[in-house]
């Protein structure tokens, strides 16, 4: 270590130095103690070797099967607003937790469907795999290639299946 660390490490054979009492010195002046003022850094021990950091998301390996599995309901209509042709509806994505259960290590239940839920709206994955399922969805529906597609999506959850709601708004070329 560099002479500007403050930590030392202390071995449990090696003997702490104890500072020599001085003499003590007439009471000079009684100075205020600041908020601000450090206290004495405190001689460690014993050091962490390994660190712990409890961190939960959704597998991809596991992402990949549930979206395969998907079952996908859309509808809309294309319409001329303002002078652009647009296309819109609603896609719905339906992920089953119990029919999954013979590919998930987790239990195929509502508590795992709750918690996939959580975290699929925490997944950054999330937007660009709806927004390949909503745009081959506008494809299929209008027999055409959109200029873009934009989709809010809701997550929810009954019993065991997870349900995204994705409401779309393409713009048609």
């Amino acid at each position: 270590m560099g002479s500007h660390s403050r930590l030392k490490i202390i071995m449990p054979n090696e003997p702490i130095a104890t500072p020599a009492l001085a003499p003590a010195a007439p009471p000079v002046e009684t100075r205020r103690t600041s908020p601000y003022d450090l206290r004495p850094l405190v001689q460690v021990r014993r050091i962490a070797l390994i660190e712990r950091e409890i961190r939960e998301y959704l597998s991809q390996a596991a992402l990949d099967a549930v979206f395969d599995r998907s079952e996908v309901i859309s509808e809309g209509e294309a319409t001329v607003a303002q002078g652009k042709s647009l296309f819109l509806g609603s896609t719905m994505l339906m992920f089953d937790v119990g029919a999954l259960g013979e590919i998930l290590r987790e239990p195929p239940d509502e508590d795992t469907a709750r918690h996939m839920a959580t975290l699929l709206a925490k997944e950054p994955s999330l937007e660009a795999r709806t927004q390949l399922i909503v745009r081959s969805e506008v494809e299929r529906i209008t027999r055409g290639k959109p200029k873009s597609v934009r989709g809010e999506t809701r997550i929810r959850v009954r019993g065991t299946r997870v349900y995204l709601d994705i409401d779309v708004e393409a713009v048609l070329s």
